[in-house]
């Protein structure tokens, strides 16, 4: 069980054991009220029923001996005591004060007041052990339903991470992420298990309809692009025909965007690595752009990676930066890390959160654009075992993003 999960105090589990805690505290309160105000009725009614019995015996015994019955001195009972003397002839008072708990009874008869009193220290002692049994044996209980509930609910709350951490795979872009619980259990939580296993094989096969759609739309469009593009070079040299040129070409680097993009999400792509000097590759990749980048390299840093597929991560970065940022552009190599950065302002902060998203530039200041280039560095980093990482410079804000590649270099090629 995760102690992270385990002390959290709004976890499920601890709301439930609070109930739980709740319930039988309340319980054992209820039941040993009614236990208490039973067994305080009880001892009254035996208090009063031996007191009766004591005075109508020592009545008894006094005429029968001749001696003197037990004559009560007004003065010396309860004032409740005589008040119902007064009204009924006679009554019973119990009091519970020091130096000890007593029952008095007290009746007319004959114009004489007779009365007698019962020690209840006993009955009080009895109760007040019940009393304190009632509580311990409460604790007691609620020392093993607590734990008793608390790994009672491990299973459960198990099962519901087991989901959660399979919807947030999901939101990542795991779509073959599947919680495969089953429909062993039919309780709410494998409704919800089975909600999400729905939701994720609805929404690939979503995503998988849109990306053949575009597929099928960039190839249906190659073709008269390609002619397209031919025929322009056949104009005559003008203005107009310099604007159409430039039209055709960004179509054309559009379509061949989104056919990549398409080859990406097929995962049809595969690299083929060697050892590359990644100096030389970053400088030639910037120079290709025609983008003015500072480069600046430690050392003579080496990788075993695909040099066709960097060379595209490295010439989107470099163009997204001059494009979308500010100058300059500086390249930073160092061991298997390449950093680029400039002095723009910024990745937006929803690229920061939720990673580059195709046909989506984020702020207006950072230049518009298809959204392309990001993406299809992903893709390609993704392709060559690469991280690529995006933030924004602490200092002036300005746009980093940090390639890391993967470190294995065969000990020939250092």
């Amino acid at each position: 069980m995760p102690i992270a999960h385990a002390l959290n105090p709004r976890s499920i589990r601890w709301k439930i054991i609070f109930l739980v805690a709740m319930a039988c505290s309340a319980m054992a309160l209820t039941v040993g009220v009614l236990v208490h105000e039973s067994t305080l009725k009880w001892s009254l009614n035996e208090g009063e029923s031996q007191a009766w019995q004591q005075l109508d015996a020592e009545v008894r015994d006094a005429r029968a001996s001749g001696r003197q019955p037990p004559l009560a001195d007004p003065g010396k009972l309860p004032e409740s005591l005589l008040r119902q003397i007064e009204l009924h002839g006679r009554g019973s008072v119990y009091e519970n004060e020091l130096p000890a708990p007593t029952f008095w009874v007290a009746k007319k008869q004959g114009g004489r007041l007779y009365a007698t009193e019962v020690d209840m220290t006993a009955d009080l002692l009895t109760r007040q052990a019940l009393d304190r049994h009632m509580w311990k044996y409460s604790l007691l209980a609620l020392a093993v339903v607590l734990p008793a509930t608390a790994l009672s609910m491990e299973l459960p709350t198990r099962r519901l991470r087991r989901v959660a951490r399979t919807a947030r795979r999901i939101a990542a872009g795991d779509l073959d992420a599947r919680t495969n619980m089953g429909s062993r259990t039919r309780d709410e939580i494998n409704a919800i298990s089975a909600t999400v296993d729905a939701m994720g094989d609805s929404l690939r096969e979503r995503i998988a309809t849109e990306q053949r759609f575009t597929a099928d739309v960039a190839h249906e469009l190659r073709t008269p692009l390609m002619g397209l593009v031919t025929s322009a070079g056949l104009l005559p040299e003008g203005e107009a025909t310099d604007l159409v040129r430039g039209r055709a070409r960004v179509l054309r680097d559009l379509v061949e965007d989104l056919l990549e993009i398409s080859r990406l999400d097929a995962d049809a792509e595969r690299p083929q690595s060697r050892p590359v000097d990644l100096a030389e590759l970053v400088e030639e990749s910037a120079v290709k752009t025609g983008v003015t980048a500072r480069v600046s390299a430690h050392g003579t840093p080496l990788a075993e990676t695909d040099p066709r597929r960097l060379d595209r991560i490295i010439a989107n970065l470099v163009v997204n930066a001059d494009r979308h940022g500010a100058g300059p552009v500086e390249i930073t190599v160092t061991k298997a890390t390449i950093t680029v950065r400039d002095h723009g302002p910024g990745f937006p902060a929803d690229l920061l959160a939720h990673g580059p998203q195709r046909f989506r530039t984020g702020v207006a200041e950072r230049g518009r654009g298809h959204g392309l280039g990001l993406t299809i560095a992903c893709g390609q980093a993704k392709v060559i075992g690469a991280t690529l990482d995006f933030a924004n410079h602490p200092e002036d804000g300005g746009a980093v993003a940090v390639l890391r590649l993967p470190t294995d270099v065969p000990a020939a090629a250092r």
